[in-house]
């Protein structure tokens, strides 16, 4: 029997030198000197083993680990000393392996995807995507352009929270609990009491569909809303569902034109859902179940996005807002969707709906806007008012708030580390009343998020990553 050592390179060496002499050791006779004659004779049938002769091996390819069999009489001190060897040169690669990188690409500020307010304790909360972690700030905080950064009231992060990819936030007007729906990696809605702080698991936790973006919440229903983009799909819960509950109803299917769902809001007076779409569509009907976005067709375009198996694939239409009544449910067409290139709308992010003036406010992600449409918006609607320019300084809003106590509009800039604030009828190119930043004045975000390869391109000596 043999038993199967691999080992590096050098202690091969050890290993045919050793084998040298156990197998000279091994013969009846003392070996010839070496010559001519002594060669000559080696080669002479004697009926027992003979070491021949003795070849270094080749470097080229040699840099690696190899694997050799071991004769199983082999002494228990020659496989000592051998394992010994092979343990010291594992021990140096590990090493090499374990070197800090020459330098390191990577936003170590954070940059707020949303925001809410408490009100009750006039605290504002903000989503930190970049360093998985949610900070608590004072609501009236307002960062001095000489100051590097506001410094938050508490911090929540660490692996225990189950924080990643955190994109969608509410706070508990009462308690003061904070829901944090996270994408991409860690499918749980994590809630998390007022007294939490640091590194500590959630309070309570969901589990929720992949893809998960958006959450919105009727107090007087108690019941929570979430987007799910991969699947183009709304869930209704119950406000107090953990572990694996189930939703109450889904809002699913080709009629729904639901498009890479975002943002999710609630207008509480007329019992509707406002949800943005960015506008890539998928058919979960099958092939010629209907045309782009749920549109009945005949629909000849689809030979184009059906493959050999039958399989249908996306295409994309213009971003949107889609309106569904509360009580919505399955495969059930909007009441009305806002589209068109009057609308301005690109990459909408997270949607507020002010039900006391009857007015919807849209992050604007692409076009480094705030836009506002009229609560009763319908078709290719242009907006009533558009918050944009150098003086606004938002820098690619995914985020927002309005806060009808105050009378103001709040923003979360993922683009410039920074959430602003503004009178809530702010149009045009208005400067902030206040703007609290996590990182030094002027500083953009890298926008490195999920990113899912890299690539090099040597004749402009640029790094690739997309996100």
């Amino acid at each position: 029997m043999s038993k199967r050592v691999c080992f590096p390179k050098s202690a091969m060496m050890i290993l045919l030198a050793a084998a040298a002499g156990w197998l000279l050791l091994a013969g009846r006779g003392l070996a010839p000197e070496p010559g001519e004659a002594g060669n000559a004779s080696l080669r002479q049938p004697a009926g027992f083993a003979q070491l021949v002769s003795v070849e270094p091996l080749p470097d080229a390819g040699m840099d690696g680990a190899m694997c050799q069999w071991m004769p199983a009489s082999a002494s228990g001190s020659f496989l000592t000393a051998f394992q010994e060897e092979v343990r010291r040169e594992r021990a140096a690669e590990a090493n090499d392996m374990d070197r800090e990188p020459v330098r390191t690409i990577r936003d170590t500020y954070p940059t707020y995807s949303a925001v809410a307010v408490d009100l009750k304790n006039n605290e504002m909360v903000l989503q930190d995507e970049n360093l998985f972690q949610i900070m608590v700030y004072d609501r009236s905080a307002n960062t001095p352009p000489t100051a590097t950064m506001t410094e938050p009231i508490r911090i929540i992060g660490g692996h225990e929270t189950k924080i990643e990819f955190n994109c969608g936030l509410y706070v508990d007007p009462e308690s003061g609990d904070i829901y944090s729906v996270t994408n991409d990696t860690v499918d749980t809605l994590t809630v998390f009491s007022r007294e939490v702080r640091g590194n500590q698991p959630p309070t309570r936790e969901l589990r929720t569909p992949h893809g998960t973006f958006g959450i919105a919440v009727h107090e007087q229903r108690n019941e929570m809303y979430l987007t799910v983009q991969h699947t183009n799909m709304i869930v209704t819960y119950d406000k107090m569902a953990a572990g694996e509950d189930e939703p109450l109803r889904y809002i699913k299917g080709a009629a729904t034109q639901l498009e890479d769902p975002h943002g999710i809001a609630v207008d509480t007076r007329n019992g509707l859902l406002f949800v943005t779409n960015h506008g890539h569509a998928r058919d979960p009907g099958g092939v010629g179940s209907s045309g782009p976005g749920g549109r009945i067709t005949s629909a000849p375009w689809r030979e184009d996005t059906v493959d050999d198996d039958g399989q249908v694939g996306g295409w994309f239409e213009p971003p949107s807002i889609t309106v569904y009544p509360l009580e919505a449910e399955g495969d059930v067409a909007p009441l009305r969707v806002i589209e068109g290139p009057l609308t301005r709308l690109n990459w909408p992010a997270h949607v507020y709906f002010d039900s006391e003036n009857q007015e919807i406010f849209v992050a604007n992600d692409a076009d480094d806007s705030i836009l506002v449409f009229a609560g009763n918006a319908d078709g290719n609607a242009a907006p009533i008012r558009v918050l944009q320019g150098p003086n606004t300084g938002i820098k690619n809003p995914t985020g927002l708030l309005v806060d009808l106590v105050n009378d103001e509009l709040i923003v979360a800039n993922m683009g410039n580390h920074s959430a602003t604030t503004y009178p809530r009828d702010a149009d045009g190119d208005t400067p902030p009343l206040r703007t609290l930043r996590g990182g030094p004045l002027g500083k953009l975000a890298l926008a490195i998020g999920n990113p899912g390869a890299i690539a090099y391109d040597s004749m402009r000596e640029e790094i690739l990553v997309p996100n």
